[in-house]
């Protein structure tokens, strides 16, 4: 049975140990994962696949944070994300787990984030807002929570007052046609994207002309 005859931090990852068995170099691992480790220790095979398996989670679950570290994210994203960095699935699935347990994943939390930011800075319509949640995974009933308390109307409003002053000089035929078509693509039905239009044009034009 093979025996640890050396543990060396690497010499340009100090953060990273080299395992040496019986004189010879073995593998790598994570300082994290070297800590239950010691000279002297004997590893049979399925004492070193199960040390090659912590060192895979972790290295999975630094991936993960990574991910996370740019933004919240669904747990559907997460694990896409990792699954399509080839880890193993069931590691995926544990370290999911680990971040669900420990609230590093919350769907709810996110889908409120998520809604949250896009009435910030891109509003949207609930149905849009729906449709962009559902593709991140995260349930209906979730979706259907986060999304209850959207006004789209004052959402509408808010988008177009972002974008239509660079179609202000247009005459208004041409100012509705833009504005209207930029609303719609942002899931707004028709009945709230007239008088949103309406609205804007009036703004822009301090109410000395009014729509037709």
């Amino acid at each position: 049975m093979p025996i640890i005859t050396a543990l060396e931090p690497q010499k340009r990852n100090k953060d990273r140990v080299n395992v040496h068995l019986d004189g010879e170099f073995a593998f790598g691992l994570s300082a994290e994962v070297a800590l239950g480790l010691r000279i002297g220790q004997s590893l049979d095979e399925e004492a070193i696949a199960a040390i090659q398996d912590e060192e895979a989670y972790e290295r999975a679950k630094k991936s993960a944070f990574r991910f996370l570290s740019y933004r919240p994210r669904s747990v559907t994203e997460v694990r896409q994300n990792l699954l399509g960095k080839e880890y193993d699935p069931v590691l995926v699935e544990r370290v999911i787990d680990y971040l669900r347990h420990n609230d590093y994943l919350d769907d709810e939390a996110f889908a409120h984030y998520w809604v949250e930011q896009r009435e910030a800075f891109k509003p949207r319509s609930r149905f849009a807002l729906r449709q962009e949640l559902y593709q991140k995974g995260v349930a209906r009933a979730v979706i259907d929570q986060a999304v209850e308390d959207v006004n789209e109307t004052a959402a509408a409003e808010r988008a177009a007052a972002k974008r239509a002053r660079r179609w202000a000089h247009l005459p208004y035929d041409e100012f509705r046609q833009k504005v209207a078509g930029y609303l719609q693509r942002r899931g707004f039905k028709y009945a709230i994207v007239k008088p949103v239009v309406k609205k804007v044009w009036q703004e822009l034009n301090n109410d000395e002309q009014s729509a037709p």
